[in-house]
């Protein structure tokens, strides 16, 4: 009976396990019987949702029941709007996922085309890849997880279709500027395209030397990739968008399906790009909360990475799966990073104040009582 059944699954899906998206609040509630739990492991929006935009969502509720307009050319405009650019390049998407899972489909070949990124990277894009029956490269990070150009570089032939690249980076927070990026564009075949991952641009500073938006509006062959899922707050309600060349934009939007943002979805991206307070008491809170992780984390003795975003990954003294343990019992969750092959690592998000000085009280407390026990035995 399995033969039969695996018979009935493409080869490529047989060996594939489902996406690892981390630890949630109830499960850990009900694990350790705990009332209130912190969660710092999914790199959400320590604000929440914006006041003005959940007053959206409820206006609009009983909208539920009508489809979405086809291609969301009001939030297109919106978007097109705020960063200045002509709404025909942007199309929106059931989070970045779906633009990146469309990208493959409309531009690779099946058996001929590969796909290229650094390793580690978001796992999506392998997943996806492999998915669309597309032979995937990964090239190592280089030193201090920083981007190997040649490394890359040296997987692209003129079979690559696309080549994969997010900055700030994910689990490392490393970023590079724009300038970097456009010096690597300019070596790529004229068949590849690049697709520039911005789901943290956000929160680099300053933005404008770490965006690449304005090389992908100079070119036919650079996508820049958005979310409204981090700064903005919506993770839940998944939305994210690209910026494509005015040819492929029109490719994707032929074959994306019709009404993959929901109604509320969208209505809550008109309200979130109007929302200029939330989005900057977002940003002051990141960067203090940053800089004030990184301080703590490092007279510690941790080894932090810098970091663009709004997470911190760092390298303790300790096991590091121990430490992910032992904060679980307390009612904290951060992510270990054995997902990404860095089995030493943990990486925490930047929560609100009292969130992170939570945590922060917590990881002296572990690894005092972890240094007591080692010295008594």
């Amino acid at each position: 009976m399995n033969n039969f059944r695996h018979e009935l699954i493409r080869s490529e899906v047989l060996e594939f396990k489902p996406y690892s998206s981390g630890l949630g609040i109830d499960e850990i509630k009900d694990k350790y019987g705990l009332n209130q739990v912190i969660k710092m492991a999914s790199n959400e929006n320590p604000l929440g949702v914006s006041p003005s935009v959940q007053e959206v969502i409820r206006k609009n509720a009983s909208l539920a029941f009508r489809y979405p307009t086809p291609g969301n050319q009001e939030l297109c405009g919106a978007i097109g709007r705020y960063l200045d650019i002509d709404p025909r390049r942007i199309v929106c998407g059931n989070g970045s996922d779906e633009i990146i899972d469309l990208l493959l489909r409309v531009t690779a070949e099946p058996g001929i085309s590969n796909i290229a990124a650094f390793k580690p990277c978001f796992s999506i894009y392998q997943l996806q890849s492999r998915l669309c029956g597309l032979e995937f490269r990964q090239s190592p990070l280089g030193s201090e997880f920083s981007f190997d150009w040649n490394g890359l570089l040296g997987l692209v032939d003129e079979q690559t279709r696309i080549v994969f690249l997010t900055n700030p980076d994910n689990p490392s927070g490393f970023a590079v500027p724009s300038r970097e990026i456009e010096k690597f564009y300019s070596k790529l075949p004229e068949s590849t395209i690049l697709v520039i991952d911005e789901a943290y641009i956000d929160f680099a500073s300053p933005v404008e030397q770490y965006s690449s938006l304005k090389l992908a509006l100079k070119t036919e062959r650079v996508v820049v990739l958005r979310t409204f899922s981090k700064m903005f707050g919506l993770a839940g309600l998944r939305l994210g968008f690209g910026v494509f060349p005015m040819f492929l934009a029109d490719y994707i939007r032929r074959v994306r399906l019709p009404f993959s943002v929901n109604i509320l979805a969208e209505k809550a991206g008109l309200a979130a790009l109007e929302d200029l307070i939330f989005r900057q008491t977002t940003l002051d809170l990141i960067l203090r909360g940053r800089d004030y992780l990184g301080d703590e984390l490092s007279a510690m003795g941790c080894r932090v990475y810098p970091s663009q975003a709004n997470f911190i990954m760092f390298r303790p003294l300790e096991d590091a799966e121990m430490i992910f343990e032992k904060l679980l019992t307390r009612g904290i969750i951060i992510r270990p990073l054995k997902s990404y092959g860095l089995q030493n690592f943990l990486r925490v998000s930047i929560g609100n104040d009292q969130e992170n000085r939570t945590f922060v009280t917590s990881l002296k407390a572990i690894l005092s009582e972890q240094s007591a026990f080692d010295h008594n035995n």
